[in-house]
């Protein structure tokens, strides 16, 4: 292990996570490898039963918003989903070995990490609007859209809940959702 490194992990909490192709190569840069990346996060976020509550896949790293495993620690887990996406793809090495970990504490920190997140491809100009790029979490928080990645939100809780679309209503972006009307 890294001298210096420290992982506070096991507390419970929602993870920042950052890791990077190898060599900051564009490794996802084709629509294909971000594809099967989704797939894979699903793949493992199912296999290890952690939360997505967030991602976006960029040509050359991922951010990721989740929760510890509760198969596993989050470092086998993170190693399982790019071990996965990997032995799929041509490119040797394809990751870096390492990952960025930042523990979210509070709910304003984690709005702040899934905004960096969902802007990151409009500040590289990969995309004119977050919901131009549909390789993030960013449309499914719009519009409730369930894509490739099940994402833990709001709109995910009402759907278990069974809450009409109708129902819910935002003031704006990144604003907590609330219910109009009578629900469940």
């Amino acid at each position: 292990m890294t001298k210096g490194l420290v992982r506070y992990q096991h507390t419970g909490g929602m993870h920042f996570v950052t890791f990077s192709c190898f060599h900051r190569q564009p490794h996802l840069g084709s629509p294909e490898a971000r594809n099967l990346f989704e797939r894979s996060l699903e793949a493992m976020r199912t296999r290890y039963g952690f939360v997505v509550c967030g991602y976006v896949v960029m040509p050359e790293h991922v951010h990721l918003l989740v929760n510890e495993p509760e198969r596993a620690d989050l470092s086998t887990a993170l190693q399982a989903l790019k071990l996965s996406v990997s032995v799929q793809r041509n490119e040797r090495p394809f990751w870096q070995t390492r990952y960025y970990d930042f523990n979210v504490h509070n709910e304003r920190k984690r709005i702040e990490k899934l905004r960096y997140m969902h802007r990151n491809p409009v500040r590289r100009g990969l995309a004119s609007k977050p919901e131009d790029w549909p390789w993030s979490s960013f449309r499914h928080y719009a519009t409730g859209e369930i894509g490739t990645v099940e994402i833990e939100s709001f709109w995910t809780a009402a759907r278990r809940e069974g809450v009409h679309r109708s129902q819910v209503s935002k003031s704006r972006p990144g604003a907590p959702i609330v219910l109009r009307g009578n629900t469940p």
